[in-house]
Order: C-alpha cells, then sequence, then structure tokens
C-alpha cells in the first residue's frame, strides 16, 4: 500500500481524503493536487483496481493539464473503488458524495471519468442538493454532454494535426492508429477522418481490427452503437489482432487513447509511428518516452493532447449557477484554438531546448503554477 506521504513534494497534493461507508460498501479517495491558480477540478473515475498513487497521478496531471491551456483551475481527482456495473452503484455515489460534503464543491468539483457517465453527475448533484458539485450532467439539465459531443477526441485530432503540421507530415493521407474506441478515440477518428486522414486501426478490450488501406470509421461508429465493446468481433471488417497489437501496426500516427501504462520499455523498441499523442492520460512510461525520443518519434504529451475536456469543463463551471447553457460552437472554437496553439508553443519549445515536448511542456505549466504560487505566499518569496 502507498503510504500518502511519500506522494508529497514540492507541488503537492495539498490534501488526501480517504472515505468509506460500511453499509454500502463505498471506499474512495479524492486528492487536490495543486490550487495555486484555482478550484480543483478534475473527473471522478469509478473501477475496481483504483488506488491512491494512481489518483495522485491523475490529480497531477490535471495541475500540468490546467496550467497548459491557461486555464485558472487546479489539479485535482477522485476514486471510487467500486464495479460501475455494481446494481448497486448509485447508493455507492450518494454516500461518496455525501462523504467529501465538506469539499464539495468549496474545493473540489466532480466531473466524469471512467466508469462514470451524465447520470451519475446528475445523482451527485442531486444527493449534495448543490448545481455546483459536479459537471458534466446531461444537456436537459443544463450541463455539456462531454462524451455526446465528444470534445477530448476532437481536442485530440486537432492537436494532432497542428502537431503533424510542425513535423511537415501532413494529417491528409497519413495513416492513423488508435488504441481505444470509447468517448475519446471514437471521437478522434470521427475527426480524423473528416481532416483527410486513413484510420487502419482501432481496438477495445475485446481486440483490435487492423485494415492497412483504411477501416470505414461510420460502419465502426454504427457497430459500436449497437454493440458496445464488443463490435471489433461483430463488424465485418478488418483483419482481427489481439488488444495491444494495434500499437506497433504500420503507420504514421499512433493515438494510444485507453488506459495509462500501455506503451513500456518493449512496446516504445516496436512502435512503427513518427508521431505519437497521448489521447489517455499516463499512456507511456518514463523509460519508454526516453526510448521514442532516442528513436526520433515524436510525443505529443496528454497534458497538452487531451485537454479538450477540460476546456469544455471551464465552459461548463462558469455555467454552473448561471441557468445558461454553454455555447456548443464556442466549447469546440476554443477548443481548436487553444489546444493547436499550445501544441504548436510546447513544440516549438522543445525544438529550442532540444528537449522532449514532455520537458518542454511540462517546464511551460510548473512556470505558470509557481508564479501562482509565489504570488499568494506559498512558497518563499526571494
Amino acid at each position: 500500500m502507498t503510504d500518502a506521504l511519500s506522494l508529497v513534494d514540492d507541488w503537492g497534493p495539498e490534501k488526501i481524503v480517504v472515505v468509506s461507508h460500511r453499509r454500502t460498501g463505498m471506499k474512495g479517495v479524492l486528492v487536490i493536487d495543486n490550487t495555486a491558480r484555482g478550484i480543483g477540478k478534475g473527473g471522478t473515475r469509478m473501477s475496481p483496481t483504483v488506488t491512491v498513487d494512481e489518483v495522485a497521478r491523475l490529480a497531477r496531471v490535471m495541475t500540468w493539464k490546467w496550467a497548459s491551456v491557461d486555464l485558472f483551475y487546479g489539479g485535482a481527482k477522485a476514486g471510487i473503488v467500486a464495479d460501475p456495473a455494481s446494481p448497486d452503484k448509485e447508493a455507492i455515489l450518494r454516500a461518496f458524495a455525501r462523504a467529501l460534503s465538506n469539499e464539495v464543491p468549496r474545493e473540489y468539483v466532480m466531473g466524469l471519468d471512467m466508469g462514470l457517465t451524465e447520470s451519475d453527475a446528475a445523482i451527485i448533484q442531486d444527493e449534495l442538493g448543490d448545481r455546483g458539485a459536479a459537471v458534466g450532467t446531461p444537456e436537459h439539465l443544463g450541463g455539456v454532454a462531454y462524451d455526446k459531443l465528444g470534445v477530448t477526441g476532437y481536442g485530440v485530432a486537432e492537436s494532432t494535426d497542428a502537431a503533424a503540421r510542425h513535423l511537415g507530415l501532413p494529417l491528409s493521407g497519413a495513416r492513423v492508429a488508435i488504441q481505444g474506441f470509447g468517448a475519446v478515440g471514437s471521437a478522434a477518428a470521427r475527426r480524423f477522418v473528416e481532416l483527410g486522414a486513413t484510420v487502419v486501426a482501432v481496438s477495445t478490450a475485446h481486440g483490435a481490427l487492423h485494415a492497412p488501406t483504411g477501416l470505414d470509421v461510420d460502419a465502426l461508429l454504427t457497430a459500436r452503437e449497437e454493440h458496445g465493446d464488443h463490435f471489433v468481433t461483430r463488424v465485418g471488417q478488418g483483419t482481427a489482432l489481439p488488444s495491444g497489437a494495434e500499437l506497433t501496426v504500420d503507420c504514421e500516427v499512433l493515438v494510444p487513447a485507453a488506459l495509462q501504462d500501455v506503451i513500456d520499455y518493449s512496446t516504445a523498441h516496436e512502435i512503427k509511428a513518427k508521431l505519437v499523442v497521448e489521447g489517455a492520460n499516463l499512456p507511456t512510461s518514463p523509460e519508454a518516452q526516453t526510448i521514442l525520443a532516442r528513436r526520433g518519434i515524436t510525443l505529443l504529451p496528454d497534458f497538452v493532447a487531451n485537454a479538450g475536456g477540460v476546456v469544455a469543463a471551464a465552459f461548463a463551471m462558469d455555467a454552473r449557477y448561471s441557468g445558461f447553457r454553454p455555447d456548443t460552437t464556442a466549447i469546440f472554437e476554443t477548443i481548436s484554438t487553444r489546444l493547436r496553439a499550445n501544441t504548436v508553443t510546447v513544440l516549438d519549445e522543445a525544438d529550442r531546448r532540444d528537449v522532449t515536448p514532455h520537458t518542454a511542456g511540462r517546464a511551460l505549466a510548473e512556470q505558470r503554477v509557481f508564479a501562482a504560487m509565489r504570488s499568494k505566499g506559498r512558497i518563499p518569496r526571494d
């Protein structure tokens, strides 16, 4: 078990709250990493394998992500140790929300992550009797439907296009492999096709599909809607591969958009893409990042590429108490403008300093967080 104190460094976490409820069996954790630039904001995930260490790592990514897109919220994340398919999900959610009523929404606003849906956000608001307790509620409750709109995946594709242009690799006609075809991966695939790219591989937990000349993304989206993640065994196109094999197919662009820690030392040696874009949080290990850099493969960081969700969340945060639904057109325009500009800034800085985009991007985010911490007296002033 992770010693919580061992997680603390110069940036945070500021607070780790572990909660439980005996009757429902609820166990969960909230990590507020750094609030120098604003209130803690990050998604809440539900999984039987959630750990304090995992949530703390994700909370730190949120700190850099908010700073990277220059929006004034702080890094935070929460996790619930439970099966999202459990018939007791609502009771567990309500117990979790009650247990964090001291922190929510004064210090942390819940959002959606793996295992939670728009209806779950509505349940959290209902349990705490506060529209500001969570964002990501259904549109008929005035929320921004992140998954339905596909904001994160859209942003991943926009960042990829900006990175490809920077590398002199036109996205039009480029072959793209996507690990994960959930809310992020499917939305990214749709946008990639609009930008002229060819999606040659996709995957879910049930397997992967590969077609060197391109997959029919519209057919994949329809099959996913009808069969869920099992579509890979029923769609009738491409060659079936085991999950994970999509990471090493021939392509120009690889987008890991599923889980963390999927590209390790071994996999990094086998990747054939020229550009890897982190659609998921923390998909590459530090060792893998070093290897990719040595091989001349550009790796665009998660806190740059998948920040479309936080841009949309910022709109939702602003609208929590107003009664007005956020402007969807403005959300997409802002995602495109901010993520494209930030991608170019990070890659230019990486070139200038001769470092990886991860190193350059984090340095830029750290500068913003450090300035806020210093102004607020959270660190000694010179």
